[in-house]
């Protein structure tokens, strides 16, 4: 018998195959939706109880978990809270406000919880503080997340223009957030992508705010267009188009820079960082100054394979921020002890108070209002053990360095929040390149200053090497140090420069150009690293151009999704 041709044919496994395939999506797609309605329909405090709940969790996606995937689950959230904004209302604008200010305090509360922990250290003194730092500094950086939710809503339409709006959004947000009010771009959303180090290789073209778009846009899309009322094919050509390519786009130029081989390394040069991992409730006692010291000092002569009194070979000793609890400078015992630590051609940089024009003998107390202006320095100091070079910390934490309106605050009784009665002064701007002996052109950076994209180079002339100099004790034992390592290394990537860290009780480490730790010491642990240092990459292209990607990146975003909603019928076959 012959079949007949009319008759619909069998294919085999093919036909249970492709039936079962389609059945899995309309499953999915069932989930998402009665999801999508669920969270749209939701009103009052269970709206803003939502909002939070996925904001808390989105902070998974920061170190040290970088469990980055969980944002494919809570950002379509807040595209169906901005979608049920309900449009007949007096203020639709406002409340998709309120849902991003609610989803950003999520973050932000639990993303920045360690701030509380350098309240402890003094707690007879700052404690009371606690309550208000852990939600007050939240709640203000979520006015960020605000108003990115708030101008999303402006140009909000229904179909895949909305994501390519919040994403925009939100990456603006997150710039301003590192530029208003001195900036502090600490976990922006876009750190997420650099969680491994292929991923991280794209900021040394797009930068941690490019990164941001691409961020929002990536994990944004597939549940969002799978809640849609399209057509399977047309949602998996959107879901492809907007978060597949770019994700394996990401991950395909990080494989293919990333060397196989070791780098090339400076020659000549052998580094020893060192981290005393000093308690934060001993480092300002004046009865353990000398302990402190003399702790460095023996620390700077013990190998890395623990053998004392060992400094061949080594010509660099770097030690973290504020290592020595006393003005240096102005200790003559302290200068002849690092003139007889270091042997011919051996440097020392380390963090260290400076008092302008001090004298011997002078100190600075938390107390007394100094008699010049106090800075949080990186010092060179010289086989002769004087000083051969200095860099001032330029960008100051606010309320930790210094403190906005001053007077006022110190009328209520503030002033101690400042480690220095009037704070520390601010160096020079530019930020100033170091030279120092039998190094290359040296880029200086003090604590949070290696957060801040884009500026941890200025001025016209590139250095070869990015040294760090960091007490992240005041950050405690939960995520903070981790969060500001992480960062650190996306900044060595956006230059492509190899970056020396050396923090007081962790993690210190060394980092290559691809952001990669060739060497590290852990948290709340004692020793040094002996490393010599990797070579320069030529100039990344987010080196040369900064930011300028970002914002081309938002101008093509925003053509994009001008055009879908201008020319929707033209665009049919890509909508949702």
């Amino acid at each position: 018998m012959h079949p007949d041709p009319d008759e619909p044919q069998s294919t085999g496994v093919h036909a249970p195959a492709l039936r079962t395939g389609s059945q899995y999506y309309d499953r999915a797609a069932a989930l998402a939706s009665n999801h999508a309605r669920c969270i749209s329909a939701s009103a009052g405090w269970r709206r803003r109880a939502i909002a939070f709940a996925v904001g808390s969790l989105s902070v998974l996606a920061m170190a040290p978990f970088f469990l980055w995937p969980v944002l494919f689950l809570t950002l379509p959230v807040l595209v169906w809270l901005i979608d049920s904004a309900p449009e007949d209302a007096d203020r639709p604008i406002r409340a998709a406000a309120l849902d991003g200010w609610w989803f950003a305090f999520g973050y932000f509360f639990f993303g920045l919880f360690w701030i509380g922990e350098a309240f402890l250290v003094e707690a007879d003194i700052f404690a009371w503080l606690i309550p208000f730092a852990i939600t007050l500094m939240p709640a203000g950086l979520a006015l960020f997340m605000a108003a990115a939710t708030a101008a999303a809503k402006a140009f909000w339409k229904p179909g895949l223009s909305r994501i390519l709006v919040l994403a925009i959004a939100i990456a603006a947000a997150e710039y301003l957030r590192g530029h208003i009010f001195t900036g502090f771009p600490w976990n922006v959303i876009g750190y997420a992508l650099a969680a491994d180090e292929f991923s991280m290789q794209s900021a040394g073209i797009l930068g941690i705010y490019g990164l941001t778009l691409l961020t929002v846009l990536i994990c944004t899309a597939p549940l969002v267009i799978l809640s849609s009322p399209a057509k399977p094919q047309r949602s998996v050509a959107a879901t492809l188009l907007l978060a597949v390519l770019p994700l394996a786009a990401t991950y395909a130029y990080g494989y293919s820079v990333l060397p196989g081989r070791p780098l090339a390394t400076v020659p000549g040069v052998k580094i020893r960082i060192v981290q005393p991992s000093v308690p934060q409730h001993h480092k300002w006692a004046r009865e353990k100054q000398g302990e402190i010291f003399n702790d460095h000092l023996a620390l700077s002569q013990t190998s890395q394979a623990g053998r004392t009194g060992d400094l061949s070979g080594i010509t660099h000793i770097v030690w973290p921020e504020a290592s020595m609890p006393f003005l240096p400078l102005a200790t003559p015992r302290a200068l002849t002890a690092i003139g007889e630590l270091l042997p011919e051609n051996t440097y020392l940089i380390a963090g260290a108070l400076r008092l302008e024009a001090s004298r011997l003998g002078d100190e600075v107390r938390p107390s007394v209002k100094a008699k010049g202006r106090v800075f949080n320095s990186m010092i060179v100091f010289g086989p002769e053990g004087g000083a051969t070079a200095v860099y001032d910390k330029l960008h100051l934490v606010p309320f930790g360095e210094y403190l906005p309106f001053t007077e006022t605050l110190e009328w209520i009784g503030l002033e101690a929040l400042t480690r220095i009665r009037g704070g520390f002064a601010a160096g020079p701007s530019p930020r100033p390149l170091l030279s120092v002996p039998g190094l290359p052109l040296m880029g200086p950076l003090i604590c949070y200053e290696a957060i801040f994209p884009a500026a941890v180079v200025q001025g016209d002339v590139r250095p070869s090497l990015l040294i760090n100099v960091t007490n992240d004790g005041w950050f405690g034992n939960m995520t903070g140090p981790y969060q500001h390592l992480h960062q650190t290394r996306v900044r060595a990537v956006e230059e492509g420069l190899p970056l020396v860290r050396a923090a007081n009780n962790g993690v210190s480490a060394l980092i290559d150009p691809f952001g990669r730790m060739t060497g590290s010491i852990g948290l709340n642990v004692r020793g040094v690293i002996d490393t010599a240092v990797p070579a320069p990459l030529p100039a990344t292209w987010y080196a040369r151009f900064g930011d300028m990607t970002f914002f081309a990146a938002i101008l093509v975003f925003a053509l994009a999704a001008w055009a879908m909603m201008a020319y929707p019928a033209s665009l049919a076959d890509f909508e949702i």
